[in-house]
């Protein structure tokens, strides 16, 4: 009679459990679009917000491959264009109004890994601007210290641009991350002046993704075996760190970082939990006594699997997405675009 019971409780634990994983997968918030596949590998996304019609913005991907390049895609996910022949270009950002030739123009800039190298284009037409390549961490000798990965770009309130750029591996010491302004070389190319050196690393995996919140002045990465740590943008607030947090219950690595913005100084943090196939969402704001605690505020699934990078949009775009993009990289080689108010649900704001 006992071992009857226990087998009844084993099987009803069972189909619990069948059931809960079930469940789990049917409340995996569902994407509205998927992108067209790429070739290779897709790793990272950025967005650009076409200024005079921001239904037509245009999201730049990622084909992390010896043989990879940069993915142009419309608000449904169709390819537009394609520029080839980069060596492994591994993330990528998009930064508004760099004055060349005396004229405000976009760029999207991205890390090449192979060639030590940030590749620069203008947009929307994608033509190069970096006088075939920008050679970073320069001197670097020991492997892998200058393998690229993670970009962020930061503009701040005097206009002044900066790329934030990181390796798959550097020292546990402090500056991992190097920090170039960006200029006009008087010749209608760019130019890159190395600005500081920062950043803590503990040593664990690597450090990939980075962003920057241009409006409060932050930039936070991903030390992937440890949590998301936050310091100032502006190199001239020096190089203290500022905070150290999602330190818990992340399955395998932290990756890709997007920001939610409510309001200028209000709105949420969001961390991919690789291994879950998940995003962890903090408060963008901390509070009057801890102004740099980030609260973990709600757990989502996605569908994207393993996702790296990730980007954010915070305002209006079109009536798919009226409340704000997400777009999210999966390993199946596509990124997958969410609207906002489904990753929301009723646990967190709309933008106003």
């Amino acid at each position: 009679m006992l071992l009857k019971t226990s087998a009844l409780l084993l099987t009803g634990l069972a189909l619990f459990t069948s059931c809960q994983r079930h469940t789990i997968s049917r409340q995996a918030v569902k994407p509205l679009y998927i992108t067209e596949k790429l070739a290779h590998d897709s790793d990272d996304p950025a967005v650009w917000i076409n200024p005079q019609d921001p239904a037509k913005s245009l999201i730049v991907g990622t084909d992390k491959d010896v043989e990879g390049g940069l993915y142009v895609f419309n608000l449904q996910g169709k390819i537009q264009q394609k520029i080839g022949g980069l060596k492994r270009p591994n993330n990528v950002d998009i930064e508004y109004g760099l004055m060349l030739n005396g004229k405000a123009t976009d760029i999207a800039v991205t890390t090449e890994r192979m060639t030590h190298q940030l590749r620069i284009f203008s947009l929307p037409d994608l033509k190069p601007v970096d006088n075939g390549g920008i050679e970073v961490f320069e001197g670097e000798t020991q492997p892998e210290y200058r393998d690229l990965m993670g970009i962020s770009m930061y503009k701040n309130k005097a206009g002044v641009i900066y790329a934030i750029v990181g390796r798959k591996t550097g020292p546990t010491t402090g500056g991992y991350l190097w920090q170039y302004r960006l200029d006009d070389d008087g010749r209608g190319q760019i130019k890159a002046t190395l600005v500081r050196k920062f950043g803590a690393y503990s040593g664990l995996k690597e450090i990939e993704s980075i962003v920057v919140d241009d409006k409060l002045g932050y930039v936070y990465y991903s030390d992937e075996g440890k949590g998301v740590r936050q310091y100032y943008a502006d190199p001239e607030k020096g190089n203290e760190e500022l905070a150290l947090f999602a330190t818990e219950n992340f399955k395998v690595d932290h990756e890709g970082i997007s920001i939610y913005e409510l309001t200028d100084s209000t709105g949420y943090i969001l961390v991919s939990d690789q291994g879950a196939n998940r995003f962890q969402i903090f408060s963008r704001e901390g509070t009057p006594d801890k102004p740099f605690e980030h609260k973990l505020v709600k757990i989502v699934d996605v569908r994207a699997m393993e996702s790296d990078g990730s980007e954010m949009v915070s305002v209006p775009l079109n009536n798919d997405f009226k409340h704000g993009l997400f777009v999210v990289m999966s390993t199946d080689r596509t990124f997958h675009l969410y609207r906002w108010e489904d990753i929301a649900g009723k646990e967190l704001k709309l933008r106003p």
